[in-house]
């Protein structure tokens, strides 16, 4: 089975992807991490004794069956140091499942983590996960996204999941065809485990009703949740009055998500009212193709300037255009303001709401994070964006300017940006017409003493073989920086 390529929706959450070549999980360090081989009988073998002594194992997109679940179940028994198990991206089917969960059934198994995602499961495999997740408590995360358990499979998994004995922090059921009758027991789950603290059932076909039903659940005294991902569920702007009460009275929900979903302006201002009252304590808020529009982003705004917790905010897809990136700038330029990252990408901007971002690079100092690719800016947008980089308030670590109608006029700015600035460490250049002549100024910078960058991404940039070379000899010559073509 080949690898599974991300939606794009996917790689909208993902601001690194361009880097990330491998999947998510390759931002984990694994003591056994083999991913897209074939496996020969010889190379398994050598594989069964290196899992008998490792920790931690991925084996994703390794065209695993069933038949290589017995070996893996019999390690589970008698490899008392496993903590993770990836087995991402491959065929196990429910007999697999069934030979998985017998090893981790036997009382030497100390699993912690298990991913099986997009593993042709079904329903029928989640007796056996119920048993797992009802006698050992040492299994604290489990994620089976991309798989067709539906309605009756999860069903079957709650019962597992409300068991005194399980003590699991996190569910990962995405793409998972749950129903809205689902939410009922999810409801019940919320209510009676308090160690769940985070929750994932994006791309579901949920609607208001359910997300309703699901906000009893999360208002319960016993709901400890963190982390709520309900992308593409179909929810519209009156799920948004019941999440806005839970964030006003859960202080314990720190991440939410919501995006993929047609909110638009209404739903937002219900959301903010939530988010304004003082016993939120929201960090991560992701709103990307919301159908937000500047009317939404006057709300925002003031969520900015008010919400000293807020770090992370993701309006990605979102037709803000130069006059709402204007009032979010308002916010972002008040002392309150703690921002961290913003996600700005395919946003509707261009030149004219420049001078406003460089205003707000020159005065926040907390902005580390700011991914702006997709949208027309062009040459006079990065001239005009230098002044507020080139501020010594400015710490910006990673900047994303992939497709932003660039060229290679722009680059001396860029290089002086790059010689100047060692706080930034990450720069994306990619899908921008910057040829041969751009890139040899970001070489000359890319030399100097000052510079500090570690990744620069020239993904889909026509070079010549003599600057290709010229990147190749860069790259080798200076450690920690890694130049992605």
């Amino acid at each position: 089975m080949g690898a599974r390529l991300l939606p794009s929706f996917c790689l909208r959450r993902l601001p690194c992807f361009w880097i990330r070549k491998r999947g998510l999980a390759s931002a984990f360090k694994m003591d056994l991490d083999i991913q897209c081989e074939e496996m020969s009988a010889s190379r398994w073998t050598e594989l069964k004794t290196s899992m008998n002594t490792s920790k931690t194992v991925r084996l994703d997109d390794c065209s695993l069956s069933a038949s290589h679940c017995k070996d893996i179940g019999s390690v589970l028994s008698s490899n008392q140091t496993l903590t993770d198990l990836t087995l991402n991206n491959n065929e196990l089917g429910d007999s697999g499942v069934e030979l998985l969960c017998k090893g981790l059934m036997t009382p030497s198994c100390n699993l912690q983590k298990l991913w099986l995602q997009n593993c042709n499961l079904t329903d029928a495999c989640c007796k056996y996960l119920r048993s797992v997740l009802s006698t050992k408590p040492t299994l604290t995360e489990l994620h089976l996204g991309d798989n067709k358990l539906g309605t009756s499979g999860v069903k079957v998994l709650c019962e597992g999941l409300m068991d005194p004995n399980c003590k699991l922090q996190k569910l990962q059921l995405e793409y998972c065809e749950l129903s809205p009758d689902n939410c009922e027991m999810l409801c019940s789950a919320l209510r009676t485990k308090p160690s769940l603290r985070a929750l994932n059932i994006s791309n579901n076909k949920l609607g208001d009703a359910a997300v309703k039903v699901l906000c009893q659940g999360l208002m319960d005294p016993n709901c400890n949740l963190q982390s709520l991902h309900l992308e593409n569920c179909r929810i519209t702007a009156a799920s948004c009055g019941d999440l806005s009460t839970v964030l006003a009275r859960k202080p314990s929900l720190t991440e939410l998500s919501v995006g993929e979903n047609k909110i638009g302006d209404p739903g937002v201002a219900l959301l903010c009212q939530g988010l304004l009252n003082p016993n939120c304590k929201i960090e991560k808020l992701w709103l990307w193709e919301c159908g937000v529009s500047p009317a939404g982003c006057k709300d925002l705004s003031h969520v900015l300037s008010t919400k000293e917790s807020l770090t992370e905010l993701s309006l990605i897809g979102n037709r803000l255009g130069d006059p709402g990136m204007e009032l979010l700038c308002q916010g972002l330029k008040d002392p309150k303001a703690k921002l961290e990252a913003l996600w700005i990408r395919e946003c509707g901007l261009t030149t004219a709401c420049c001078k406003s971002i460089s205003s707000v690079l020159g005065t926040n100092q907390t902005l580390r994070d700011l991914h702006m690719g997709g949208n027309k800016i062009g040459d006079a947008g990065v001239e005009i964006i230098r002044e507020g980089l080139m501020n010594p308030n400015c710490n910006l670590r990673s900047l994303w300017l992939g497709n932003c109608s660039l060229s290679a006029a722009c680059c001396g700015s860029l290089a002086t940006i790059l010689s100047s600035k060692p706080s930034l460490t990450e720069l994306d250049l990619s899908n921008n017409s910057l040829e041969d002549e751009g890139v040899k100024k970001l070489c000359e910078s890319l030399k100097h003493p000052n510079c500090k960058l570690q990744q620069l991404v020239l993904y889909d940039i026509y070079l010549s073989s003599e600057v290709d070379d010229e990147l190749k000899v860069l790259e080798e010559s200076k450690p920690g920086l890694k130049i992605i073509l």
